[in-house]
């Protein structure tokens, strides 16, 4: 069984992806956790009731539109921590960059609190109006940073049986395998294999080669150049493909069009002394965009009259840094071309370093080593070249690439508000801006309708620029919560702690287990008294906990504090038991039931602890300090010194996975400089976390510019064309074909294209809509065979793996099921063939033609044998795994180690490589005697071919 369901992207503008897999046995894997510029928590709600059921999570690109919701999940949804995630290193990495760059951003992210949760505080305790926009705390960037060190990291075509989640049922042999999908670093095809069921998720992926990124692995990746899919992407059951830009055409001349149109207008903006800005991402298409420029510089450079030499080449985000010392480290993820460059340059630095000459020690640029290109990761610097821009007499290009690509956070919106009135500057957008809002769509998208009208207007002609136009910016912004709203969040936040520690049974912020708190009444079989002493064990867990917090500070009600009232509450002397049933009714408080062994009371040492042996504990045990801290203090006051310091930590839910508590400090610290800047900007303070600003609300600042530059639009998204989707999709040849992730005109236009490129009637199409589940379920024909006694006893059985295999040849009949009983009844014993004289009477001719058919198969005549023997074709069962060919050949005695991916060298003589379609190849530089201690029997080389004869199963028609 296969049950698809998007919850969002699907027949719609926005681009961001969630998609949940239902697989047999209430299975469920989710598949990208994407958000829009939006931010909107309505969109969700639909994942938030799933995360109970879910199974899994996989991750397919860097993008917002793939991750942007990730650390929201972990942060406020209690139990999605506890759900394995996997995901490529790229995409850990690169995520992790891209989350702390949009957090740092823009408040936006972080979301507000909604509306009807706060209506029942105000209403009962304040008695003024409230605001609605009160934020919700932000992940902050260590914990961004313990959220995705828990991500499983994979390669690409090594198959992985992951582990499901603690409230899963079994994944009984699910199977998963990540590929290349080109265009983001790290971009992953996932094949889900469970059963009869093969599943090729694959969205926004790009055949094509790049500059940077390698092709999709369709065709066998980079070198693979073949006319045929791979063997394990090849006739899926069904096929989860995205349909935005099946209505874009490809470029005439490729890669090198493209980039060279780019480059053209370029360098008519720098001519003419303007600023041009390329909105961009922080994480994945930036790689391309940069490498592309840094390299038109440095070509531009070597010719000595170019017309980039004068212009100066910017990079901003605020975790850029980051991002380009992880693209370093990743260098085998990129294309073969960016491989070659690398192991060319240390070649080069080798030679050059062994010449005696100093002189030629100038050591060349790698890659990502940018030589032109300067890298800004605070608002100061970006104003600082945009005031000398300003100052200077002699108007000198700036070409700033900066995030975010919506143009709605990040330095891209700070560079558009002071260059959009010049008539010299220009932007370039290089991706289709999708439209999360028709209310309020995103900056890009106003400048994409923009430049779209004036591509009507003028014709293509370039005057169409003069026209002016208006755009509205709307900044968000954080506000320091005062008087009514402060009360109103306090006694929200402590809500929703007494929610979480009531709820969560188990949890480690529980100061006394269930099981601790009882009496002899406790144990009664009455239904209702076990749920009242559940419910008041509860509420007065959820009284402990809130150690020394006022009544009114917690916004508990009566019956929340049980016995307690008599403490908390003044002017009360008695405990109302009207209404009360049970043990409430006749003593209501709990006594706490001593837990003892034979050697006396159990006790907790940490309850005696002196103070300054208490200090030293936490000293000890940091992990633990920061979950009693980020317990103890929530909601409560804090010093303005340790309010990052009680951020750490928080958000994760308890696990009963030891390696969650990973410290990833070290690991993950950011770069102090990673590249040339300039002494002035080297100089410019850091930004104010407005993170540690405390609790907070959201306003925003309305501003409307004139919009005199000129705006372009050259598609560099990466994203398949229509010539890709048409090429592709007939070879893949899958059962089911699902569309999802493009606008309604995009997906239907596929659809109908499909239909026509398909054998009609062979392939489902299904285009769902958000929200809709589709059954995509594999039609599978199954029959059942009994095997004939005589042929049983022929079959020739062999273990590979634990599976018993044998090859079965013979002659199908079809039995009546009467006369299949009689007959292995004669043949079973000699006793049963002693019937009563009813038995003994033939069967009538009419019962045998209404009794049930059973096909069977039974032994081959003589005469047919000996011709199907011939023809039959030995065939080798198993799939050999290169790291147990390693193990055994050294418990052989021979020597075997990995020389590079897909590689094992033996005994420094024979190579065995495993091609991406399963072939074994084995090579060896043919020695008389290759070494080894079994040269008498060969040599190496036959040895290893034993050996792999013997880890098979070879099977032939008998």
């Amino acid at each position: 069984m296969f049950t698809f369901s998007s919850l969002q992207g699907a027949l719609s503008e926005s681009a961001a992806s969630q998609s949940i897999l239902e697989l047999d046995g209430g299975i469920k894997v989710l598949v990208d956790v994407g958000w829009d510029e939006s931010f909107d928590t309505a969109k969700l709600k639909e994942l938030e009731k799933q995360v109970p059921t879910l199974s899994l999570i996989l991750l397919t690109h860097a993008t917002t539109n793939h991750i942007a919701a990730f650390a929201h999940c972990c942060k406020h949804f209690p139990l999605f921590t506890r759900i394995p995630v996997y995901a490529t290193s790229p995409v850990i990495a690169l995520g992790r960059t891209l989350l702390q760059d949009l957090y740092a951003s823009t408040p936006l992210a972080a979301t507000t609190i909604p509306p009807s949760s706060l209506d029942e505080i105000s209403f009962s305790y304040a008695p003024q109006q409230s605001s609605s926009n009160i934020l919700l705390q932000a992940p902050t960037p260590e914990e961004i940073a313990t959220y995705f060190s828990l991500i499983h990291p994979l390669k690409y075509s090594q198959p992985h049986q992951p582990l499901g989640s603690p409230f899963s049922p079994p994944l009984n042999g699910l199977t998963i395998t990540a590929y290349n999908s080109g265009r983001t670093l790290g971009g992953t095809i996932w094949h889900i294999q469970h059963g009869l069921e093969s599943i090729v998720y694959a969205v926004d992926w790009n055949q094509g080669r790049e500059n940077v990124y390698a092709g999709a692995a369709w065709l066998g990746g980079a070198g693979g150049g073949g006319g045929e899919i791979i063997e394990q992407l090849r006739k899926p059951t069904a096929l989860v493909c995205s349909s935005r830009g099946g209505e874009k055409s490809s470029i005439a001349g490729g890669r090198a069009k493209r980039d060279e149109q780019l480059l053209n207008k370029v360098k008519s903006g720098v001519a003419r002394g303007g600023t041009i800005l390329i909105p961009v991402d922080s994480s994945a298409r930036v790689l391309e965009l940069a490498y592309l420029m840094d390299h038109a510089w440095r070509a531009d450079a070597a010719t000595g009259d170019g017309q980039l030499k004068s212009a100066k080449l910017y990079l901003a985000g605020r975790n850029i840094h980051s991002t380009m010392r992880y693209a370093r480290s990743m260098l085998e993820w990129m294309d073969d071309s960016i491989i070659r460059e690398f192991e060319a340059v240390v070649d080069g630095s080798r030679r050059v370093n062994g010449t005696a000459d100093g002189s030629k020690i100038g050591k060349e640029a790698g890659p990502f080593d940018f030589r032109f290109l300067k890298l800004l990761d605070r608002k100061g610097q970006v104003d600082k070249i945009m005031e000398n821009s300003a100052e200077e007499s002699t108007s000198v290009g700036k070409v700033i690439l900066a995030s975010d690509t919506t143009l709605e956070w990040g330095f891209s919106k700070d560079v558009l508000r002071r260059i959009a009135q010049d008539s010299r500057n220009m932007v370039i957008l290089t991706e289709y801006p999708t439209l999360a809002s028709e209310v309020h769509p995103s900056l890009s998208r106003s400048l994409w309708t923009l430049w779209k009208d004036r591509q009507e207007l003028t014709n293509g002609n370039s005057n169409g620029a003069a026209t002016k136009h208006e755009l509205q910016l709307m900044d968000a912004k954080r506000q320091p919560l005062e008087g009514n709203d402060l009360s109103t969040y306090q006694q929200w936040l402590t809500q929703q702690r007494q929610l979480q520690t009531t709820l969560q049974s188990g949890g480690a912020s529980t100061l006394e287990a269930a099981g601790d708190v009882g009496d002899e009444a406790s144990e009664s079989d009455s239904d209702s008294e076990d749920s009242d002493n559940e419910q008041q064990g509860r509420a007065l867990n959820a009284a402990t906990t809130m150690g020394q917090t006022s009544r009114k500070k917690a916004a508990l009600t009566d019956e929340d504090l049980g016995i307690n009232i008599l403490l908390k509450k003044k002017g009360v002397y008695d405990f109302d038991i009207r209404n009360k049933k049970g043990r409430d009714r006749m003593f209501p408080h709990p006594v706490r039931r001593k837990r003892g062994e034979d050697y006396g009371e159990l006790i907790r040492p940490e309850d005696f602890l002196r103070a300054e042996e208490r200090e030293d504990g936490d000293a000890q045990d940091p992990n633990q300090a920061r979950r009693d801290d980020g317990q103890e203090q929530l909601g409560k006051k804090r010093k303005w010194d340790d309010a990052t310091a009680s951020n750490k930590g928080q958000g994760s839910a308890p696990s009963k996975r030891p390696h969650l508590a990973r410290n990833v400090s070290d690991e993950f610290e950011m770069a102090v400089s990673d590249g040339p800047i300039e002494d002035e900007l080297d100089g410019i303070p850091d930004d104010v976390d407005e993170t540690a600003m405390g609790p907070s609300k959201l306003v925003f600042a309305k501003e409307t510019i004139a919009i005199n530059l000129e705006v372009e639009f050259i598609d560099l998204s990466g994203i398949h064309d229509k010539r890709s989707l048409h090429m592709l999709i007939p070879l893949i040849q899958p059962r089911k074909l699902v569309l999802i992730g493009g606008s309604e005109s995009e997906t239907m236009t596929l659809a109908s294209d499909c239909e026509k490129l398909l054998a009609e009637g062979s392939v489902s199409i299904y285009t769902p809509r958000v929200g809709v589940s589709i059954d995509a379920s594999v039609d599978t024909n199954a029959w059942v065979v009994k095997l004939a006694p005589a042929l049983v006893k022929q079959l020739k059985w062999q273990n590979v793996r634990g599976l018993s295999i044998a090859t079965v040849t013979g002659r199908l009949l079809a039995m009546h099921k009467q006369l299949a009983a009689a007959a292995n009844a004669d043949e079973d014993s000699a006793n049963k063939r002693l019937k009563t004289e009813d038995s003994k009477e033939q069967t009538p001719q009419k019962a045998i033609e209404e009794a049930p058919v059973e096909p069977t198969l039974d032994v081959l005549p003589t005469n047919m044998a000996s011709a199907t023997r011939s023809v039959a074709q030995p065939l080798h069962v198993g799939d050999l795994r290169l790291a147990d060919l390693r193990k055994a050949m050294q418990q052989s005695g021979h020597t075997a180690e990995f020389r590079g991916e897909g590689t094992l060298l033996i005994d420094g003589s024979v190579v065995v490589r495993k091609t991406t379609a399963g072939r074994i190849d084995v090579e060896s530089i043919g020695l008389p005697t290759d070494g080894g201690l079994i040269n008498q029997q060969g040599g190496t080389f036959y040895s290893v071919k034993r050996t792999i004869y013997e880890s098979l199963a070879v099977v032939a028609g008998a």
